[in-house]
């Protein structure tokens, strides 16, 4: 079962020019957004067999009419009331998943660009770049960054299973800090570590880059979080998920001072 978006609408109508009729298979869904653009538009929206109409034809048999009428009302009680999936934008239900559309949680289908699977997007970024740093610290024979981002990179998977499953999120603990130690370390890192606050640049590194692009991309999970669970009359929603995304960031920028201290110099193994 086939299901028709406003944007889908849109380039067909593009390729297709002026028309007052808009052709498609029957038990083919439209959600309501592209019901809504055709009624704006004027344009009848009708079911039939595409090879038994011309393409630019604005009319059709009456008797085809009809048929195509009651196909439509048939596969729209058909499809509203059961199916495997459900999409949420419409409460539409389908027995096969559009190639647009993705799962949200159990048979629930969202379109792809959701702001929920865009963060889960970000995570997935997120985790590959935590990977490609561990590779590079290998390779500089800095086996305690490796193990140090392995600790980031379990706390990041942790992240993305609450999210899918709905699950809550521990307090971060992190290289043996509680939240309230990072936040007081990241804001005050001479004080533990000998190292005043600084901008990174080439001068210091490879994995230098490498800690603060896994910082920065940290920075926009946060955002794509904050974006994906702001409800307009609800509020803010996940603020656990975004407390643990925020002080990450910090703990990465630890990471970067104690880089930057000799921390992590190829002493080890």
């Amino acid at each position: 079962m086939k299901v028709l978006t406003e944007f889908d609408i849109r380039n067909e109508l593009k390729k297709m020019g002026p028309v007052n009729r808009f052709l498609v298979s029957p038990g083919t869904i439209l959600t309501p957004a592209a019901k809504s653009y055709l009624n704006e538009n004027k344009i009848e929206l009708v079911f039939g067999e595409v090879d038994s109409i011309k393409e630019k034809s604005h009319d059709v048999d009456l008797k085809e009419e009809q048929k195509a009428e009651k196909s439509s009302k048939k596969e729209g009680d058909a499809g509203g009331s059961s199916g495997r999936y459900e999409i949420l934008v419409g409460a539409v239900k389908t027995n096969e998943k559009p190639e647009s559309f993705t799962h949200l949680y159990g048979n629930k289908l969202v379109p792809k660009v959701h702001p929920r699977i865009k963060l889960r997007g970000r995570i997935d970024s997120l985790e590959a770049f935590i990977i490609r740093a561990q590779t590079i610290a290998e390779k500089n024979k800095m086996k305690k960054l490796v193990e140090d981002l392995d600790e980031v990179l379990k706390v990041v998977r942790r992240l993305m299973r609450a999210e899918v499953l709905s699950e809550p999120v521990e307090d971060l603990n992190l290289f043996g800090f509680k939240e309230d130690e990072i936040r007081r370390i990241s804001q005050n890192p001479r004080a533990s570590i000998g190292i005043e606050h600084f901008m990174p640049d080439y001068k210091m590194g490879e994995l230098m880059a490498e800690l603060n692009l896994i910082r920065t991309k940290i920075r926009e999970t946060e955002l794509a979080a904050c974006e994906a669970f702001y409800d307009p009359n609800e509020g803010l929603e996940r603020e656990d998920i975004i407390k643990v995304l925020n002080r990450l960031s910090s703990a990465v920028y630890i990471m970067m001072c104690w880089l930057k201290a000799g921390r992590y110099n190829k002493s080890e193994g």
